[in-house]
Order: structure tokens, then sequence, then C-alpha cells
């Protein structure tokens, strides 16, 4: 039997180191053929590849790339990889050609950009997810749970009360960190049911994205529309109706397909550990850091938001030196209100430490976001998003290109391409720059890896929300990206 197995294995194996060198010889190939083209075609002062091998080769790297991320949920294969894969070999495509070219400068210059803006989102959402774990393992969204079911709201009640609450607080605690929390109770509250869940994160990503572009602090994008000075701070709200209804369309026709009966009952009121309410007051605290330091201070947002990993730090620090003086005076609370559940958890219970939950945070969603920070930058060093952008607003009508700018956003990046339009400053209406803040802000919503909210979820919610679970309901988004445009441009027709 040993034999015939060994047999059987050695053709298999011949055949596989005849196929590494082909495969070693095509992608060789490859690379010579853009290097080699890029080379003999270049001329000193070129500055954009588009029309080269090179530009060509990256493309099919990022299309490729994406078709793995969207095929996740069937190959099991994590949407990190493909990304990260396609992220360097593209910058070794794009420092190749520019050293053909006899420029050593610029594509280092370009990749350490992206390695800053991907450095400051990493960070910020490193603080963001341990807020989250810290909470979760505090037993913060157990509570609520329980409270929540408790009161005897039905899963339909929980959809309309999530989403609501995701779209009011967006506009205040930025669209991705606003859906990270509300997921965290999604999770709690719905995890006998994994339907709730997948269309609750929907509903999430949707709301905390609408709520997001109506305020310079609900999402990146509008921050960089603020801060550019083309739309002041009061004309944001402009957006409230236009945004409301892209929420509401999806969310009243997706609310049909939620469960009408209520989760189970919850057997036991949750006591919360020791500094559950502390640790949210702190990451409010953090939020307003970063907020104001932004605002007013026009520091990064992530330099708050580190500032605001200390506050947990340090009230971890208060709470590891008072642990047994606070495990006794709970169990003295415990044994005279008979609270077995309490007894036992405290018999179990050790000091809380901030590395724990910041060890729980979510790496593949994190490293996607390298991924496609590094893939977009890359192409955008090529010069594909420059002529994208030329193409929109020099062939095309402004209402149709802004409509575009949106749609484009939840293919790739809706940062990138709003930087991208900004960089150009077309000359357009006032009406029309309020309306690609809005497409570039909602538009992500028809794609869950449109935004980093949706990303986001993915990583938080694996298993129960993917990418197949939000396209199935992209028509009706969509539905809601239409009537948004609609509403605005009929509320704000003085401004075009």
């Amino acid at each position: 039997m040993i034999e015939n197995r060994r047999s059987e294995t050695l053709p298999a194996r011949r055949g596989h180191q005849r196929i590494v060198p082909r495969m070693a010889l095509v992608i060789s190939g490859l690379f010579a053929l853009a290097f080699g083209s890029f080379a003999s075609a270049a001329e000193p002062g070129i500055a954009s590849f588009t029309h080269h091998p090179v530009g060509y080769i990256a493309i099919a790297i990022f299309v490729i790339a994406y078709a793995f991320v969207m095929l996740e949920e069937k190959l099991h294969l994590r949407k990190s990889k493909p990304v990260l894969l396609a992220a360097g070999l593209i910058w070794f495509l794009v420092a190749g050609a520019a050293a053909m070219n006899g420029d050593t400068e610029s594509a280092n210059a370009a990749l350490k950009h992206n390695l800053l803006e991907y450095s400051e989102l990493l960070l910020f959402l490193l603080v963001a997810m341990t807020y989250i774990n810290a909470m979760e393992e505090r037993q913060l969204f157990d509570a609520l749970r329980g409270w929540l079911v408790n009161k005897g709201f039905s899963y339909r009640s929980l959809f309309w009360i999530t989403g609501l609450l995701a779209f009011f607080i967006s506009p205040i605690a930025d669209n991705l960190t606003t859906a990270l929390l509300m997921c965290a109770v999604l999770l709690k509250v719905g995890e006998n049911s994994p339907r709730f869940i997948g269309l609750g994160c929907i509903n999430i990503v949707i709301a905390a994205n609408a709520g997001g572009a109506f305020s310079p602090f609900g999402d990146i994008t509008t921050l960089m529309v603020w801060q550019k000075g083309v739309v002041e701070f009061t004309e944001f709200f402009r957006l409230f109706v236009p945004a409301a209804v892209n929420y509401l369309v999806p969310a009243i026709i997706m609310s049909f397909a939620i469960p009408g009966e209520p989760p189970g009952k919850a057997t036991d009121t949750v006591i919360m550990k020791r500094g559950a309410r502390r640790t949210v007051v702190l990451f409010l605290l953090t939020i307003t850091t970063a907020v104001l330091g932004h605002n007013f201070l026009h520091l990064p947002a992530v330099v708050g938001m580190m500032m605001g990993l200390a506050y947990l730090q340090l009230l971890g620090y208060y709470l590891r030196m008072s642990f047994k003086r606070g495990v006794a005076r709970e169990r003295v609370w415990a044994e005279n209100h008979h609270n077995t559940r309490l007894l036992a958890r405290l018999d179990k219970a050790v000091p809380f430490d901030v590395f724990n939950p910041m060890a729980r945070t979510e790496w593949d969603t994190l490293l996607f976001f390298y991924g496609v920070v590094l893939c977009v930058g890359g192409l955008g060093y090529i010069g594909y998003l420059s002529e994208v952008s030329h193409l929109l607003y020099e062939g095309w009508n402004a209402t149709g290109a802004n409509i575009t700018v949106g749609v484009l956003s939840a293919i790739v990046d809706n940062i990138p391409v709003m930087f991208a339009v900004l960089s150009m400053e077309p000359d357009m209406s006032h009406g029309q720059w309020l309306l690609v803040t809005l497409t570039a802000g909602v538009g992500g919503s028809l794609l869950s890896i449109g935004s980093a909210a949706g990303v986001a979820l993915m990583g938080q919610a694996r298993g129960y929300y993917t990418i197949m679970t939000h396209l199935r309901w992209t028509p009706v988004i969509a539905l809601g990206y239409i009537a948004s445009i609609a509403t605005h441009m009929w509320l704000n027709a003085s401004l075009f």
C-alpha cells in the first residue's frame, strides 16, 4: 500500500516540478515585457505609465485580486491574502518601471505617502477596535442585549433601533467607529438569528455611511471637502434629507425580510464587569479628543485616538491595582443577592489587561486595508486615477460625472476617488460639489467592500455578513442611492 501511494505521488510531484518553472518563466516574461517595452518606449519626463504594459499588467493584477476578494465566501480564502500579494506586485512593477525611466525617487516618495495614509488608518482602527473589544470583555454588550430583549423588542424593532442609532451617531463619531459599535450590539442581540445579523449589518453600513455624509466629521471624504474649502461647515446639513432618504428607502424594503418575533428571553440579568461604564465614557472622551484636535489644531485624528488609548491603559492600571478589593466587594454583593452566576464568574476573574482586547483585533481586516491602500496608490501613481477624473469631467456633464464618482467609490475606495476630484478642481456649481460629497459618501454602500464600515463589519461579523450577503441587496440599495440624488437636486435646485 505504501509503495503504491509513493508511486502515485511521484508523477504528480514531477508534474508540479515542471509547472513551477513554467509559471516562473511566464511571470518573468511578463516582467520582461513590461520593463523592456517601457524602457524602449519611455523617455525622460514621462509621468504617466497608463499606456505602457506595466500599467496594463497592474490593472490586471488588481482586477484578479479583487475577484478573489469577491469570492472569499466560496473559496474560504481570507480577503487580505490576494490584495497583499497584489500590492507588492504592483509596487514592484511601478518601482521597476520608474527605475528603467531613470527615476529612482518619485516611486519611493509616493509609496511613503501611501504608507503614511495607511498608518493613520491602521492606528485609528486599532484603537477603535480595542475599545469595542474591551467593552465586550467587560460584558457591556451582553448587558445591553439583555436589556433590549427584556424590553420585548422584536427583531424588526431592533433592526430599526440599531439602524437609526448608527445614522445619528455617525455624524459625530464617524461612520467607521459607529458601525463597529452598533455591530457589536447587533451580534449580541441577534446571536440566535444569522439572517437577522446579516440584514442588520447591511442596514448599519447604509445608515452609518448615510449619516456620515452630512457632517464634516462623519467620513474622511467629507473632512477632505471641508478642509479644501469648497463646502462650508453649515452647508453640509443641506445633505441631511437626501442622506436620510438614502438610508430609509432600502431600510424600509429590507425590514419586511426581518423576522417579526422577538429574540429568546434572557434567562438572567447580566452584571457588567468593573469599569464597563467608565470604558464607554473614555471611548466618548477619545472621540471628542480626536475631533477637537483635528478641528481646532488641525492634527490628524489618529493623534487623538492614540491619546485615547492611553486613557484606557490608565483605567486598566487602576482596575488591576484595585482588583482584589473590587472582587471582594462584588462577592459580598453576589452572596447577599444569591447571584450564583456572578459568584461563578468571580471565581475565574482575572485582572483587566488592555493588551488582551487589542490582541483580539481583526487583523485580516487591517491587512486588507493595507493591500487596498497600496494597490490604489500604485494605480494612482501610474496615472489611472487622473485619467478617469479627466475623462469624467471633461468628457461628461458634471451631474453624470458626480453620480459615477459614487459608483466608483463602491468599487475602488471613496478616499482616492475624492482626492482625485479635489486635485482636479473642476469648475462646478455649489450644488454639484454637494452632490459629489453626497455620492462619494453613500456610494460605498452599494458593495460591502466599498466603504471602511463595510470592510470592518465583514471582519467583525465573519460568517454572518459577507460580500455575497450584501450583493444580494445591492439593487435595493441602488434605489436609495438614486432617490437621494433626486432629493438633493430637487431640494437644493437653487444651488445648481
